[in-house]
């Protein structure tokens, strides 16, 4: 079993909501209100690994589980200081191979209609709030009777699950051997050579970064469709006013000969078929999320840019060995040096968010990014933070249980500050000033859509020891 890492100490246990705001509402930033929610969450992990992940959290709440047979039951021991007597009971069902729903529920011994006045009485909702049991173990002189959903716990199980660090797999990461390739959407006459670029419409709000000579950093969302589309379509505005344009990406800058090569050719599947054959980075058993279809798809577009007649250049600034700020420093350096070769260049990073800061970052005062190191050199850099609508993505997590890496598609939601709201279109919003996480404004690109590899990887003829995992 393979579990969605996350140190789950850092969340830590916080009891049930008040009862003024009702354990079973969360709070609904659109409106302000805490509400019953409309939907049900379906987790794209195996309803195993989320089970023992709400187990995981109760406790480290210092509870004592205990699990039904089958695993898709559990229930907690009992709350401290609680009359009548309450616990937890976890119920798990299993939606798919990776598709999971897990309802927590806080189960009363005593029948108290009181307990669920709260939310009696509400329209229908798709959400059940309240459940009636039956076959659970009784307590002397009580007997279960109601459970409530608790929002609260189910809100950790949510951020423990889709809020968990991605991993950038640098080192002891070997490339497998050549297989099949396989581009991401589109027509056959989208995927032709002779094809124009796919520009798409101009970034709302993005008009104003385009200068010569600026340095734009956008925090990336590992394994993602939708960074790679709005670079490509900031790619086309900046140059259809005429700028050269530097696109800088998180791959081994070992890998450049061959993005050069690539550059230069028609387009077509032999020149497709020597990069990614010549290529480490495509090719390594852990894919984590750099080296999506998504973004090969980007490699290309920027080469039909070249071939239309626009000044586009295409970096690799990443390193393929180092690690903390010894990498911080290679890709500034890299970085640097291409934009000292264009200084008339509009150059678009597009990178890690942690990479991407203009400042140290708060949690580690010795790590100072890559973002932070380029700033002090350059007067024109700006760093934009990416809001988003929960989705998935294709990113490596660890499993704190396995002691393993997986790389495969898991969900992903927004914090509360990145959250995309309904009415928010996708688009540029720049803050007033520079905010002390470094970065600028932030990116709206809405629900965000998994990009795969773009190699099918065969299954593994024995185990490979997984390579030093560093969070982006």
């Amino acid at each position: 079993m393979r579990w969605s890492g996350v140190m789950l100490g850092l969340l830590g246990f916080v009891g049930c909501a008040g009862p003024t705001r009702g354990i079973a509402t969360q709070y609904n930033p659109e409106t302000g209100q805490y509400e019953v929610p409309a939907e049900e969450l379906v987790y794209q992990v195996p309803v195993e690994d989320a089970m023992m992940t709400a187990r995981h959290i109760l406790e480290t709440g210092r509870f004592d589980v205990l699990e039904k047979e089958g695993g898709l039951e559990m229930f907690s021991s009992f709350i401290p200081d609680i009359t009548p007597p309450e616990r937890f009971y976890i119920k798990g069902e299993r939606h798919g191979p990776r598709q999971s729903v897990v309802r927590i529920f806080r189960l009363r011994y005593v029948h108290d209609p009181a307990f669920a006045s709260e939310v009696r009485g509400t329209p229908s909702r798709q959400v059940d709030v309240i459940a009636d049991f039956k076959g659970l173990p009784g307590l002397e002189g009580y007997r279960p009777a109601q459970g409530l959903r608790d929002m609260g716990v189910e809100q950790r199980l949510l951020a423990a699950l889709e809020m968990a660090p991605a991993l950038e797999l640098v080192g002891g990461n070997p490339p497998l051997p050549m297989r099949s390739v396989v581009m991401e959407g589109g027509s056959e006459e989208e995927r032709a050579p002779v094809a124009p670029p796919a520009c798409g419409a101009p970034v709302e709000g993005a008009s104003s970064l385009f200068t010569a000579g600026g340095v734009l950093l956008v925090a990336d969302p590992l394994g993602t469709q939708e960074l790679p589309s709005m670079a490509l379509r900031m790619l086309c505005e900046a140059t259809s006013r005429e700028l050269p344009v530097t696109l800088a990406l998180s791959i081994p800058d070992v890998e450049q000969p061959l993005l050069e090569r690539y550059l230069g050719s028609s387009g077509d599947s032999s020149a497709m078929q020597e990069l990614l054959s010549g290529s480490a980075f495509w090719r390594r058993v852990y894919q984590d999320g750099r080296s999506s279809r998504a973004m090969l798809r980007l490699v290309e577009q920027a080469r039909r840019l070249r071939v239309s007649g626009k000044d586009v250049a295409v970096v690799a600034i990443d390193s393929d060995k180092a690690h903390g700020n010894e990498r911080e420093a290679w890709m500034a350096q890299v970085l640097l040096k291409a934009q000292a070769k264009r200084p008339q260049a509009w150059t678009l990073v597009l990178t890690g968010s942690v990479h991407a800061r203009t400042t140290q970052v708060s949690w580690d005062g010795d790590l100072e990014p890559m973002g932070a190191r380029v700033a002090k050199a350059l007067p024109s850099v700006r760093a934009l933070d990416v809001g988003f609508r929960r989705g998935t993505q294709y990113v490596c997590r660890y499993s704190v249980w396995e002691e393993d890496v997986e790389c495969n598609v898991f969900g992903i939601s927004p914090s509360l500050e990145a959250r995309q709201a309904t009415a928010q279109d996708a688009g540029l919003k720049l803050y007033p000033a520079q905010q002390p996480d470094g970065f600028s404004g932030r990116l709206y690109v809405g629900a965000l859509t998994a990009s795969h590899p773009p190699l099918q990887a065969p299954p593994r003829p024995e185990p490979v020891k997984a390579p030093v995992p560093a969070t982006k």
